[in-house]
This record gives C-alpha cells, structure tokens and sequence, in this order.
C-alpha cells in the first residue's frame, strides 16, 4: 500500500509541479503536502466505521481538488467520459437539463427544448434539493447528475425550490432517450426564425440546412432573421465560432486568454455571410450560457445584430478536456472567454440592446368592459345554437412570445424605414 501511496504521491507531485517554480523550498513544501494526503487517505481506510472502496475515495479526493478551483472543474470516471463523449454527438439518456452547482445544490441553468425536463415546466434558475427524496447536498455535481440518469422509462423525483414560491415542490419526471435537434426553423411572415438549442457536432451544418430551405421556400422576399439563442445552455467553442462566422463577413470572434500569455488564441470569421447582411435580431436571456454568449457577443460588437431579450448566464471560462488513461479524464478551467471588443463574458454575461422581459398574457377574471355590444339597451339576441361556430375561436398553439413579437416588430420597421430610404 505504501508503495502505491508512493506512486500516488509522486504522481500527483509531477502534475502539479511542472508549470510551478523548481526553487527547492517550494519543492519541499509540496512534498509535505502530499504527505499529508497519504496520511488522511491510510488513517481512512484503517478507521473510518464503515469499509471504504480505495478507488471511489481516491476518486472523490481528485473530484473535491478540482471542484473547490471553480464549479466547473471536475473529474470525470471512465463512465461519465463516455456519457459526456455521447452527449456532444447530440443523443443521451436522461431529463434533457442543463445543470451547474450553487451553495451545495443543483441549479439549472436551462431545461432542454423538447426534452422531460421541459415539458415537466422546470425552469431556468430553479434550484433541486433533493432526488427521489435523498438530499443534494454533500454530493458533488458529477455524482447529482449520476443520480438523476437512469434506465429509459424509469421515474425520478425532484424536490425544487423556486423563486416566488414559498415552499419546495416535487416534480417526477421520466427518464428517456434524449436526441436534440439542435437547430429548429419556421417562417414568420417574411422572416426566418432559427432556433438553436445546443452546441453540438450538429450545430453548425443544420443552421446551414435550416436556412437553405428557408431561402428556397421565401426566396427574395426574405427580410430578416431571429437568430433564438434563449435557454441554449452551450456546448462545443468550435460550433459557436462556426455559428457566429455564418453571419460575419470578417474580424474576431472570440479570444481565450489563460494563465500563460503565449496560450492566448483568437478566431477569426472567414469571408461569406450566409443570409447576405440581411437585419439580424439575436434573442438572450438568463439562460443563454458560454458558447451562446459568445455568438451574441461577437455578433453585438461587429454591429451586425440587435441583441434582444434580458442578461445571460455569464459563464465565461473555457473547459479543458484531459484524457487520463485507464481512469476518465479531469475537467480543468484552463482560459476565459472574450469577445472581439475585449470584454470578459465570466460572471458578467452579455447586456442586450434591448432589454425586454418575457410577459405572459393571463385572462382577467371577474370583469367585463362596460363598453361592449351586449351592455346596450336593445341588442339583438343570438341564441347558442346560432353563435356556436362563432364562438369557436382560432388560436395559435404556441403561447404568446413578447420577446419574439418584439424582435419581429423590430425587424419588419427596419424594413419599413429601408423601404422610406429608397
């Protein structure tokens, strides 16, 4: 055992002493660190009142290294790589929700499109403290993630808190085979309303299939476009860079700064804008993190959208994946995020040009306006039968979507006043 502690010991010293300085002292200093975690670790596994499985404590002494740098540093085990691996292809098993940790519990940063998570009404920023009746806190991200996936078909319950509601409620969700289509499209009017869910592999080639067929479909009387980036939770640098370099003819957009000035790296657009400079609105809210913020922001800075909506997440920091053989791989912060004008997106986010909160339209009970046909003297009567077809209303099964309304009220007077123009 205390040759593997050795091992242990002398690996974990390689790892962290290769970027530090190589003065003697600090050297020494280590070691009696690293001392000190072979000391906690046998003193452990000879007394602690119950057995403990070497490999999971070692494991959760990498994870608590990791998790107390940031909340997105971790490690991941040979089975949540694989899952991780899984999800950025844009298909795994699970609620469909996007989750960071917050003072010991789970927060969701945005239920997915479609997805059990959605449809269960979980919102955006919604705390969860408990799964299938166990407390959240004590575990670490990974292991509350773990707990919520499972076999397809199975249930779950979730206890959440939320803003605005005085106790904690339960939600059971089932468990299911999460395939995202990460672009979606329609036409409104005379404009193209692009959907995107998530960073995935898929990202990039199906904005570029949606809007084809929109072409087709409206050809020359395509006057705009919303470019939907509401509750998108991020994903993969290389698709938002793809994403934003679809609407820029050229300049940055995005830079990634870390700990050693010669790591910085910048991406530029390459020449072609795929809807030819026509007006673009970008839609945010608190939902829209990393790889959304960084469209919205090089988008914002090259002048080439309206930023529409409320303030993003701000998750600003870049997420390296290090492969450890035979074990998973660690999650390691290693650069933040910047946008072409040089602003930092960490714990910030990205401000709109227009700050517009979602409304919600609700029937006002109890009342009638006085003004009506029917509150004057000697109206004509109509009965049921004749008024049924009438009375049949034809509504849109969406609910109403005030941002949406106002990017396209905004898009079709931009319209207007080129029309003036010319």
């Amino acid at each position: 055992m205390r040759n593997v502690l050795a091992v242990l010991g002398v690996s974990i010293f390689l790892a962290v002493s290769v970027p530090t300085s190589t003065d003697a002292q600090s050297s020494s200093k280590t070691y009696r660190q690293l001392d000190l975690f072979g000391e906690v670790f046998n003193r452990v596994r000879a007394d602690y009142v119950d057995e403990v499985d070497d490999e999971k404590l070692i494991e959760a002494a990498v994870n608590g290294m990791l998790q107390a740098l940031d909340p997105h540093s971790g490690f991941l085990n040979a089975k949540n790589f694989r899952e991780m691996q899984v999800q950025t292809r844009g298909e795994f098993g699970g609620l469909g929700i996007e989750v960071t940790m917050e003072n010991g519990f789970v927060k969701v940063i945005s239920p997915i499109d479609g997805t059990p998570a959605e449809r269960a009404g979980i919102l955006t920023n919604d705390l969860l403290t408990h799964i299938g009746g166990e407390q959240i806190q004590g575990l670490t991200l990974s292991q509350a993630v773990e707990k919520m996936r499972g076999p397809v078909n199975t249930d779950i319950l979730l206890t959440v808190v939320r803003a605005g509601v005085d106790a904690p409620f339960d939600v059971t969700l089932t468990r299911e085979v999460i395939r995202i289509a990460s672009v979606r499209s329609r036409v409104e009017g005379n404009i193209a309303y692009l959907r995107v869910t998530t960073f995935s592999e898929q990202t990039a080639n199906g904005l570029e299939k949606e809007v084809r067929e929109i072409k087709q479909e409206l050809g020359d009387e395509l006057a705009g476009v919303v470019l939907d980036l509401r509750g998108n939770p991020g994903g993969l640098l290389d698709q938002a860079i793809k994403v934003s370099d679809a609407f820029l003819d050229q300049g940055e957009i995005v830079s990634t700064r870390g700990r050693q000035a010669g790591e910085a790296q910048r991406f530029n657009a390459k020449p072609g804008d795929l809807v030819d400079g026509l007006p673009l609105v970008v839609l945010i809210n608190g939902g829209s993190a990393s790889a959304s913020e960084i469209v919205a922001g090089a988008l914002q800075d090259h002048g080439r959208a309206v930023v529409l909506g409320t303030q993003s997440f701000g998750k600003g920091s870049v997420q390296t994946i290090i492969p450890i053989a035979g074990h998973g791989a660690v999650r390691l912060t290693t650069s933040l995020y910047y946008t072409p004008s040089g602003r930092s997106i960490q714990a910030k986010g990205i401000s709109p040009d227009i700050v517009v909160e979602q409304a919600r339209l609700e029937a006002v009970q109890g009342r009638r306006d006085s003004r009506s046909e029917a509150s004057l003297r000697n109206h004509i009567e109509v009965s049921d039968e004749e008024s049924a077809e009438a009375e049949a209303p034809v509504t849109d099964e969406r609910p109403f979507d005030f941002q949406l309304v106002r990017a396209l009220d905004l898009l079709h007077g931009q319209q207007l006043f080129a029309k003036s123009v010319n």
